[in-house]
């Protein structure tokens, strides 16, 4: 059974905050399984939005952790870029949570899909 969503959120915070980096809850959703996006500012003007990997990215072991891809092209992207993003994921999905870090590496401290 997957980690539920508030869970998980409540627990990506509390990591960023013992490495002494901002993390804030921007938007609540659903409790048992919301999707999770997660903006990491850069604190120089770009950004990086990371959104659930899709289905494909998981095995067939029955693999139920979290995985996370970068959900544009670039290293980083233009923070107005990164919010229509975000406002287009919401409307598709208004049970969905948002994290916002900031952090000048733009280390995702997340398990990403691949890597």
């Amino acid at each position: 059974m997957r980690l539920r969503s508030d869970i998980f959120v409540s627990a990506y915070i509390r990591r960023c905050g013992v490495e002494n980096v901002p993390a804030m809850l921007r938007r609540r959703g659903a409790a048992e399984a919301g999707a999770v996006f997660v903006k990491i500012d850069r604190l120089d003007g770009s950004c990086a939005l990371y959104g659930p990997a899709p289905q494909t990215a998981f095995g067939d072991d029955g693999d139920l952790e979290r995985r996370f891809v970068r959900m544009h092209e670039a290293p980083t992207i233009d923070p107005a870029a990164a919010e229509e993003r975000l406002t287009r994921e919401i409307r598709f999905d208004p049970d969905c949570w948002i994290v916002e870090v900031e952090d000048r590496s733009g280390e995702p401290r997340l398990d990403l899909a691949g890597a």
